[in-house]
């Protein structure tokens, strides 16, 4: 059952604009969510996609109604979220409209797996998710789609792809760890290499 709240304060309205200037500065992993079956395939980039329960596991991804994705995943109940590397900025460029590629033209150049479901996983993701649809609670634009996660393909990598004021960003665990370490709270003083200035 959905509940909807009544009592909403809506004096002050927000603009769209300062909501999106907001929206900039929260940092969002990259994916691209696949629907449909056969030669009926499309997909979209987002950064929407959170886990909503461990047990059972259950994520959850909000789709604007308008989207070609929105009608295959209601239609069949069933979607795929492929969580990007840091190397697959052109998958996620693809997705996101670039060059105009709509439908089953967005998946050319990219291997691809039929999950049990039904729809298209990315091989080479750094996770892809065969979700069934449990639930779609549609509010305003989007829809807030609930899936139950049915298969899981981890791969090894670690370098993942975020999206941040309007621009892709690689993030390498690795790499960015050392970084941390760097800049984290000061443990026993270690000496430093000063270069001089004079001889």
């Amino acid at each position: 059952m959905n509940i909807v709240p009544r009592d909403l304060m809506t004096e002050i309205p927000v603009s769209s604009a300062d909501f999106r200037g907001a929206m900039r500065h929260l940092t969002g992993g990259v994916s691209v969510i696949t629907a449909g079956r056969g030669k009926d395939v499309t997909g979209m980039t987002v950064t929407s996609v959170t886990s909503l329960s461990v047990d059972p596991p259950t994520l959850l991804v909000s789709i604007n109604r308008d989207a070609s994705s929105f009608p295959l995943i209601r239609r069949h109940g069933a979607f795929g979220v492929n969580i990007l590397a840091a190397d697959q900025l052109d998958i996620a460029e693809r997705f996101a409209g670039k060059g105009g590629l709509k439908g089953a033209d967005r998946f050319a150049g990219s291997q691809w797996v039929t999950a049990i479901s039904g729809v298209p996983l990315l091989v080479g993701a750094l996770s892809a998710v065969d979700c069934e649809v449990e639930d779609i609670i549609e509010r305003h634009s989007h829809g807030i789609v609930i899936g139950r996660v049915r298969d899981v393909r981890n791969s090894t990598r670690n370098a993942a792809l975020a999206y941040w004021h309007g621009q892709y960003v690689a993030i390498d665990h690795e790499e960015d760890a050392a970084r941390l370490v760097e800049v984290s709270v000061p443990g026993p003083a270690r000496p430093r290499q000063v270069s001089k200035l004079y001889d």
